[in-house]
């Protein structure tokens, strides 16, 4: 799992719905979920998790898309296996790992180094565990 360090400070809700939005080292992240703990306020700050297989990346990105959830990296190590790839990445002192497919890293031309836009559905990133309460 990755994992993401962040501080609640908005939430949304209908019925058991609920958008939570997090601020992340100045960048905003939002979450998905039907069920809300009741120690989850503004203010709170949580640990995120992510699987790495659902973490995207895309180089040179410019448009728009439904992804509420958009961090710059920079590539800080790769490991290509038989049919998936490892891409470590470097978020200030934070580090995610995205899995994709080799092909799609042969395609994309990552390199160490390179900077990249991680992106992550809201409906896929949870809270880990709440930091303070």
């Amino acid at each position: 799992m990755s994992k993401i360090t962040a501080t609640v400070t908005y939430i949304d809700n209908i019925d058991s719905l609920n958008i939570v939005t997090f601020d992340f080292l100045g960048t905003q992240l939002k979450m998905m979920s039907l069920d809300l703990n009741d120690n989850i306020k503004i203010g709170t700050k949580v640990l995120l998790a992510v699987k790495p297989t659902h973490i995207a990346l895309a180089k040179k990105f410019n448009g728009v898309l439904s992804y509420d959830n958009q961090i710059k990296a920079n590539i800080i190590e790769i490991n290509n296996g038989k049919l998936l790839s490892s891409i470590k990445l470097l978020v200030n002192d934070e580090i995610l790992e995205s899995i994709i497919t080799k092909e799609s890293a042969l395609n994309m031309d990552l390199k160490v180094e390179d900077e990249v836009t991680v992106l992550i559905k809201a409906s896929e990133l949870s809270i880990q565990e709440v930091l303070n309460d």
